[in-house]
């Protein structure tokens, strides 16, 4: 239950806007995956979007709750711990079984130095398990800590958690999308994918929030962000 990396398939990194990479695995998911499945996707999309869930997620001002969670490695890794270093940018991402969050974390890995050298810190939370999140960051070779968010305590928090329909459940099941097995419970919710950056104070300075999970923040644009403020 993975996704491919560009760089598993062609032997090199890729180097464009994640907008550019998701005009790409949206074109393949178009031309491969039925018109009908790709319709309860989007339906999906629609319904949360109607219900105005991430309207309802924290933005800027708001003060980001602490948490403590587990590593890919196992280790306990703190909110408090991160901000003691630095400015944070957490970023909430459904799974390794995602395409876009594949593309993300990739892309995110890429600038990684760039953030660190602007003196923050980075860190990617999922309800997927710790042995989960130590899958993907070792076949994507992850440089930052993928945090296991046991239940979806902390994308709770931030307001950000939705249970998958069941009508899209059977979908990702027909996929071999287990995500019973992949995070560990039987609630099937996920977190809509969202970006901050959350300041030392644990003020945050910066919500993207959106539960269209093929619209995701630029990396260079958040590191652009942290060097002009």
């Amino acid at each position: 239950m993975k996704w491919r990396s560009l760089e598993e398939s062609v032997g090199q990194a890729e180097v464009r806007p994640l907008r550019e990479i998701y005009a790409e695995r949206k074109a393949l998911i178009e031309k491969y995956v039925r018109p009908e499945v790709q319709a309860i996707h989007l339906r999906s999309i629609a319904e949360l979007k109607e219900r105005r869930l991430g309207e309802g997620a924290l933005r800027a001002g708001a003060q980001a709750p602490d948490f403590t969670l587990q590593d890919h490695r196992g280790k306990t890794v703190s909110l408090a711990d991160l901000r003691a270093r630095g400015r944070v940018v957490l970023c909430f991402i459904r799974g390794r079984w995602c395409p876009f969050c594949v593309g993300q974390v990739e892309a995110m890995n890429r600038i990684a130095a760039d953030i660190e050298m602007s003196g923050a810190q980075l860190a990617v939370i999922s309800p997927q398990t710790v042995q989960q999140s130590f899958f993907m960051a070792d076949q994507h070779k992850l440089g930052f800590p993928l945090l296991s968010d046991t239940g979806n305590r902390v994308a709770r928090a931030f307001g950000l958690v939705y249970r998958v329909p069941d009508y899209q459940q059977e979908i990702y099941r027909r996929a071999f999308v287990n995500l019973p097995f992949a995070n560990g419970d039987e609630s099937w919710e996920l977190p809509i994918p969202a970006t901050y950056i959350v300041d030392r104070d644990g003020t945050i300075l910066d919500a993207h929030a959106d539960p269209d999970y093929t619209n995701r923040p630029e990396p260079a644009e958040i590191v652009s962000w942290l060097i002009s403020h």
